[in-house]
């Protein structure tokens, strides 16, 4: 199955890589600007990656970016643009990967759910994010895969 990305006016809102996902070698799905990279690897047993290091480079940060893995259960991911006007929702499940990278965003628990969340930091508190109401049930579309 392939990824369901979610786009508006040319920005990367978000993207859900399905649990059952598959491809050959190394691929991104972000691209070499974000602020968050994210990629996929298949190699095969007996497939070496060197040992290395990270060098020490100041990095600029302005928009948090979010990886969210959902270990059990499932969840309705409502997607905004940064203006707050809702695009659309798509159900993420248990293994499936999201990707959150600009625009907004609300989460509804369809079941009792694990998530482990991996963000930039240092977290700033209620200066990191603006809340706004979400939006009701009956207003639910979904984003087609």
């Amino acid at each position: 199955m392939t990824e369901t990305r979610i786009e508006h006016n040319g920005l990367l809102l978000g993207l859900i890589i399905p649990s059952d996902y598959h491809a050959e070698g190394i691929s991104f799905f972000t691209d070499g600007s974000s602020s968050q990279q994210l990629g996929y690897m298949n190699r095969a047993e007996g497939y070496t990656i060197p040992p290395h290091t990270h060098n020490v480079i100041l990095r600029e940060v302005s928009l948090t970016q979010e990886v969210l893995i959902i270990r059990s259960g499932r969840v309705r991911v409502d997607f905004y643009t940064r203006s707050q006007e809702y695009l659309g929702s798509s159900i993420a499940g248990a293994g499936d990967i999201v990707f959150l990278g600009d625009g907004g965003h609300g989460f509804k628990m369809l079941e009792d759910s694990e998530i482990v969340e991996v963000k930039q930091g240092p977290y700033c508190g209620e200066r990191d994010k603006i809340r706004f109401t979400p939006i009701d049930d009956a207003q639910v579309k979904m984003i087609e895969k």
